[in-house]
């Protein structure tokens, strides 16, 4: 039976999920407000070096500069702002008790998996293109990779989308390890990448 104020068929999640939402969703807000802000700096003074640029590989001011952070023709934050906003809107929403029907996760799922692509291809863009990293976008690629993986294990879990039973099991059990191995590998095509200036 649906509890007072949720309809019929609607599911919400965990408290422990509705935190990680909240999490994930204020730590790329946060990511996508300092760029944002740094982005109108720099167009207000090209001279303007963010705060961000320490050194030849780390440097925020050549990814904002490059085509790829205007990617659908306005600042990619500006994308991220809405975003994750809604992400933290979702994790307010499920602490405040609320359910929503499958079609609303599955929006939600197709959403963050728009995100994880998009991602995808900025950091394949940043290390093999632009040849620089941004912390601050390195802080919403591991917000969106987490949001990503552990929302798609709260849609298996819940029969949202379909999976063997040992996957559903295995995700249920343990739904930490995919994005664990997701950012190991960023990890490690970063280490790899820049392995002679790491270690000069």
């Amino acid at each position: 039976m649906a509890s007072a104020g949720r309809s019929v068929g609607a599911v919400g999640g965990g408290r422990a999920f509705a935190v990680l939402l909240l999490i994930t969703g204020a730590a790329g807000l946060l990511a996508s407000w300092v760029i944002t802000l740094d982005k109108f700096k720099l167009l207000e003074d090209p001279n303007f070096t963010p705060g961000c640029s320490l050194n030849p590989v780390v440097s925020c001011g050549n990814i904002m500069k490059s085509d790829q952070a205007s990617a659908f023709g306005f600042p990619n934050p500006m994308l991220g702002l809405v975003a994750y906003g809604i992400v933290v809107c979702v994790g307010v929403s499920l602490l405040a008790g609320a359910g929503f029907p499958r079609w609303y996760w599955l929006t939600f799922e197709a959403g963050a998996l728009f995100g994880v692509g998009f991602v995808t291809w900025l950091q394949f863009e940043s290390l093999y293109r632009i040849n620089s990293l941004c912390l601050w976008c390195c802080l919403a690629w591991i917000a969106t990779i987490v949001l990503f993986w552990y929302l798609t294990a709260f849609n298996v879990r819940s029969g949202f989308l379909p999976a063997p039973a040992g996957l559903r099991s295995f995700l249920d059990e343990f739904p930490w390890v995919p994005p664990v191995v997701h950012l190991g590998v960023i990890g490690m095509l970063i280490l790899t990448r820049w392995w002679d200036f790491w270690t000069s």
